[in-house]
């Protein structure tokens, strides 16, 4: 599997990306084309090697005509549907927008279309984002993962006057994501970038293990005595075979005493309905002897506060855990078989190429079973016999 590591051992921003890119073989003039199908003002892309502390890096300057349009997120959208990138690199480009946005508006306590993107939906910010997604596809990556992000330390004069850093955008878009700080003063994580590497990584945290094939660097603009400002982008085979799949999740756990078992349900369907992935309850024992439940919810990182809310207001809990945690699960796929008791679905999964389950759809198999009246697992029987003998439907 392609895979693409971000070391960020000065932080991130659009156009570090964006020269790491380059740097890794991007063509440039295949990219300007790419970007010239966004329809947008005249814009230019000024490539050079630069010294950063003794590491030879790429720098990237953005050359756009002076304007002051304050863009909506509706308004970034259109351009991207509006154009003829590919599907992939709009979904991609329109995901990491919104993500801007949702930090935008948590921060100033508004709607996510009332936001005005300010310097962020200017048109160097557009190249940055839709030229990092393409130049993801033109690498072919498949998997995204980061280090822990260096933020910076001290203040950066905003908009809205002087704020510490990470400024409140970055903070709420690094939400959940490993981040540190050190004595080097200045932003070194700006929104675009935070932005970019958030969307699109599974993992953050240590190198995982993989064949690098090449690394690069994409320079900052400042430069720091005895610190090279650069992103280093490493990429290569990653070393997990490509049909487990990894994912970047949160787990929210607390432990409740004082709760009726009709809450807990109650609880537990809310959980579910609002998107969690999977939601479960652990006997234990609390402090007095007092016999207790474990609630367990794991959900993806845009869901944890309603997840919060959800706990804090529905049961008596006055905290919660909440902690990162990676899932692992294998490649599925669903194929619809034929057997004496009718169609069912069968559920696979696969690893190192090699079938290791097979499993019959619980509810069309029990509901099989109460039609022709016949044991559950005479029916659960059939279906793995007919997938066995390849009668798949219009197979």
């Amino acid at each position: 599997m392609k895979s693409l590591h971000f070391d960020c051992l000065a932080g991130a921003s659009g156009n570090m990306i964006l020269g790491a890119l380059i740097a890794l073989g991007v063509d440039r003039n295949v990219l300007v084309g790419e970007l010239s199908k966004l329809g947008l003002p005249e814009f230019g892309l000024e490539v050079e090697t630069v010294d950063r502390s003794g590491i030879s890096s790429t720098h990237v300057n953005v050359v756009i005509p002076d304007e002051k349009a304050h863009r909506h997120l509706h308004h970034i959208v259109d351009i991207i549907h509006n154009s003829t990138l590919s599907d992939n690199i709009k979904k991609r480009s329109v995901a990491i927008f919104t993500k801007l946005a949702e930090a935008e508006a948590k921060v100033h306590g508004t709607d996510i279309q009332k936001v005005h993107f300010h310097e962020v939906g200017a048109l160097d910010a557009i190249i940055d984002i839709v030229g990092s997604c393409i130049g993801f596809e033109m690498l072919g990556i498949e998997r995204f993962t980061a280090s822990k992000l260096h933020v910076g330390s001290g203040f950066v004069d905003m908009a809205h006057g002087k704020f510490p850093v990470p400024p409140p955008a970055v903070a709420e878009i690094v939400s959940n994501i490993p981040i540190y700080s050190t004595e080097i003063e200045g932003e070194l994580l700006t929104p675009t970038g935070a932005a970019i590497i958030a969307t699109v990584c599974e993992e953050f945290g240590k190198l995982p293990e993989m064949k690098v094939e090449r690394s690069a660097y994409g320079a900052g603009t400042r430069e720091y005595k005895g610190f090279p400002n650069v992103l280093r982008l490493m990429i290569g085979e990653s070393a997990s075979v490509s049909d487990v799949e990894t994912e970047r999740l949160t787990l929210i756990e607390t432990n409740i005493d004082d709760a009726s078992p009709q809450v807990l349900g109650h609880v537990m369907d809310r959980a579910f309905a609002s998107g969690a992935l999977d939601c479960w309850f652990t006997p234990i024992l609390m402090k007095k002897n007092r016999p207790a439940s474990m609630l367990s919810v794991l959900c993806k990182r845009e869901l944890v506060d309603e997840i919060r809310q959800l706990l804090y207001t529905e049961t008596p809990t006055i905290g919660l855990r909440i902690t990162e945690t990676t899932r692992e699960s294998l490649a599925r796929e669903v194929v619809k078989v034929n057997c004496k008791y009718g169609e069912i679905s069968v559920k696979t999964a696969t690893y190192n190429g090699r079938l290791v389950n097979v499993k019959p759809e619980h509810d069309e198999v029990l509901r099989i079973a109460e039609t022709h009246g016949v044991p559950y697992e005479a029916v659960e029987m059939e279906a793995k016999l007919a997938f066995g003998k390849g009668k798949a439907v219009g197979a």
